[in-house]
């Protein structure tokens, strides 16, 4: 029986060619197949022109690639090739489904390992240049998402932490907002708004929770919120608000 090959589990970042680790770029050079997500940008993929490139990507609301074919693919490719990159959008261990992609690996006794990449997060507090801690304001950060499996839709509780990050929040600003405020944080509480962190339409939208409970229209991009008191303007902090297409600005209804 020949020898299996190896599988990357590996974190792209937020969108950026430059912000995937110096470890990452190295092996999809060394790549034979890229399983990628949808949100991994074609310039990332520049990075990996010797391997085939194989689109297995989720996007909410629109046709994706089920769990259990991408975990197939991953086990298939590695008895075909040395070397197998499940490339991720931020890091992989961060609402990547990285357990079901490990468990069905190692299940199959595939050797995997595991690449971090720049969590959305954290890329959207250094491009807003807002700090998500804050002496003597904010010493505790939630990353959260209110995207859940059907049979964990109960599990919706918000956390209780000074400042608040949602990954794919814009779908779910208004219900956020409102959740928020009948928990008894205060209307006039900060929020920045990233869509398409790192890449060239990003766009960054300041607001409060008073304001985003009006919603924030159609997004074209990823959209993540951050939410607390640590998201406070500093009093000669230069604008980074963007403007925001036409469309965007529209709130719902």
């Amino acid at each position: 029986m020949a020898a299996l090959g190896k599988v990357y589990l590996i974190g792209a970042g937020p969108g950026a060619q430059d912000l995937i680790t110096l470890r990452g770029a190295r092996l999809l050079a060394q790549a034979d197949v890229v399983l990628h997500d949808a949100l991994v940008t074609a310039e990332m993929l520049e990075l990996c022109p010797q391997a085939e490139k194989i689109l297995v990507g989720k996007r909410y609301g629109q046709l994706s690639t089920a769990q259990q074919f991408i975990n197939k693919q991953m086990v298939d490719n590695a008895r075909k090739f040395p070397l197998v990159v499940r490339l991720k959008g931020g890091d992989p261990m961060m609402f990547g489904r990285a357990d079901e992609e490990l468990r069905a690996l190692e299940e199959a006794g595939v050797d995997v390992e595991v690449v971090p990449g720049i969590t959305t997060a954290l890329a959207a507090a250094a491009a807003s240049k807002q700090p998500l801690t804050k002496r003597g304001v904010a010493r505790s950060v939630a990353f959260f998402t209110s995207s859940t499996a059907p049979e964990h839709a109960a599990h919706d509780a918000m956390p209780d932490t000074d400042t608040l990050v949602q990954y794919m929040g814009g779908r779910e600003a208004i219900a956020t907002a409102e959740r928020l405020l009948a928990q008894g944080r205060h209307p006039d509480t900060p929020v920045v708004v990233i869509e398409n962190c790192s890449r060239p339409d990003q766009h960054i939208r300041r607001m409060t929770i008073a304001s985003l409970a009006q919603g924030l229209g159609a997004a074209h991009g990823p959209v993540l919120v951050m939410l607390g008191d640590a998201m406070q303007s500093r009093p000669h902090q230069a604008s980074d608000e963007t403007p925001l297409p036409s469309a965007v600005q529209q709130l719902r209804a």
